[in-house]
C-alpha cells in the first residue's frame, strides 16, 4: 500500500529503527556491521525489498514464505518460515515493536487529533450542493452533483466522486470515495482503529496510516462506523450496502454486491468474498476468510473461516440444516 494521506518519516538505519530495544535477537546477519537503509514499514505480502515487515501468526506463513522485506519482526518459532535472505528480528512482543517501528515512520498516525483548522465549505467547490454548518478540512477533492447535509465534517484527507450523498452530522476522513456512493446520517467513517498493544500495564496506541476505500454504488447507513486501516486499506467493495449501526474494524476487506444487516460487527484484518449476506446482529471475529456467496443467519457468531457457497448460524456459527436439526 502506498499511502496518500500519512507522511513518512524515512527511511531510517535498520539499527537505528531499533534503537534501545535491548531484549532484541538477530539471526543470519549481522547488522551491526552493515548498513541497512529502510524506507518502510509494510505487511508480508506488499512489503518491497528495501522494506521492514512482521510475522506474529502462523496463520501467514504462506506470505512470510514469500516475503520481498528486507528484515521482519518475528517469533524465534516462525523463522524457517522466512526467506533466507530476510533479516529475522526476534522479538518477544512482535506487534508491540512493530507498532514503535510504525510510529517512527508515521508520528502523525498514533492519535486522531481533532482537525481545528476547518473551514467553511461555501464556495471551495462548484456543482455541489451543502447543507448549513457543514465544513471541510485541508487536501479534500469532492467530484460535481455530490450533496452533502448539515452540521457534517469533511476532514483532512478524503476524496469524494461524483453524485454522492454524504447525509447531515456524518465525519468523513483518511478516506477514498468513489462515485454514486451513499452515506447516511451520523455514520464515521476513516477514524483510527481499535488498536493497541498492553505493555507493562499501559496500553500502547496502534498506529494507523491506512485508509479506508469506499467503492462505486455503496450505501453505508445510519450510525456506521468504519475504521481505518493500521498498515493496509478498509475496503468496501463495489454495490455493497451496510444497514445502519454497523461496525467495520481496521483492515477488513469486503467484497462487491454484499448485504450486511444492523448491529454487525466484523472484526479486524478479516476478509469478506462477493455476494455475502449477514442477518442483523451477527458477529465475525478477526482474521478471518468469509468465502464468496456465503450467508451468515442474524446473531450468528463467526470464529472460523467459512467457504464459498455455505449457509452458516449459530454459535459457534454452523452449517445451516445442522443448526436447524439441533435446534428442534
Amino acid at each position: 500500500m502506498n499511502n496518500p494521506f500519512f507522511k513518512n518519516h524515512g527511511p531510517f538505519d535498520l539499527l537505528d529503527l531499533l534503537e534501545n530495544n535491548f531484549d532484541l535477537e538477530f539471526s543470519l546477519t549481522d547488522i551491526s556491521k552493515n548498513k541497512h537503509i529502510i524506507k518502510d514499514v509494510k505487511n508480508l505480502d506488499n512489503a518491497a525489498s528495501n522494506d521492514i515487515t512482521f510475522f506474529h501468526s502462523i496463520k501467514y506463513k504462506d506470505l512470510a514464505q514469500k516475503t520481498k522485506a528486507i528484515a521482519c519482526i518475528t517469533k524465534k518459532e516462525f523463522l524457517n518460515f522466512l526467506p533466507k535472505e530476510c533479516i529475522k528480528i526476534i522479538s518477544p512482543n512482535v506487534l508491540f515493536l512493530t507498532a514503535l517501528v510504525t510510529s517512527k515512520f508515521y508520528p502523525d498516525s498514533v492519535i486522531d487529533n481533532n482537525n481545528l483548522d476547518l473551514e467553511i465549505i461555501d464556495g471551495k467547490f462548484e456543482n455541489i450542493i451543502f447543507g448549513k454548518n457543514t465544513y471541510i478540512g485541508k487536501n479534500v477533492s469532492i467530484g460535481e452533483k455530490t450533496k452533502i447535509g448539515h452540521n457534517s465534517l469533511i476532514e483532512s484527507n478524503v476524496v469524494i466522486g461524483k453524485n454522492c450523498i454524504i447525509g447531515s452530522n456524518v465525519i468523513i476522513r483518511n478516506s477514498i470515495i468513489e462515485d454514486h456512493v451513499h452515506i447516511l446520517d451520523g455514520a464515521i467513517i476513516g477514524k483510527k482503529g481499535f488498536g493497541f498493544i498492553p505493555n507493562n500495564n499501559k496500553n500502547f496506541r496502534y498506529p494507523h496510516v491506512g485508509y479506508v476505500h469506499i467503492k462505486k454504488n455503496s450505501e453505508i447507513g445510519c450510525g456506521c462506523t468504519i475504521d481505518r486501516g493500521s498498515l493496509s486499506i478498509t475496503t468496501i467493495g463495489e454495490n455493497t450496502y451496510l444497514d445502519n449501526q454497523v461496525h467495520i474494524a481496521h483492515n477488513v476487506k469486503i467484497g462487491n454486491n454484499c448485504i450486511i444487516a444492523g448491529q454487525v460487527g466484523i472484526a479486524g484484518s478479516t476478509t469478506l468474498g462477493d455476494n455475502v449476506i449477514i442477518g442483523g446482529q451477527a458477529g465475525v471475529s478477526g482474521h478471518l476468510i468469509i468465502g464468496n456467496n456465503v450467508q451468515i443467519g442474524g446473531g450468528s457468531g463467526v470464529i472460523k473461516d467459512i467457504a464459498d457457497n455455505s449457509r452458516v448460524m449459530g454459535y459457534p456459527a454452523k452449517d445451516f440444516k445442522k443448526f436447524i436439526r439441533e435446534s428442534r
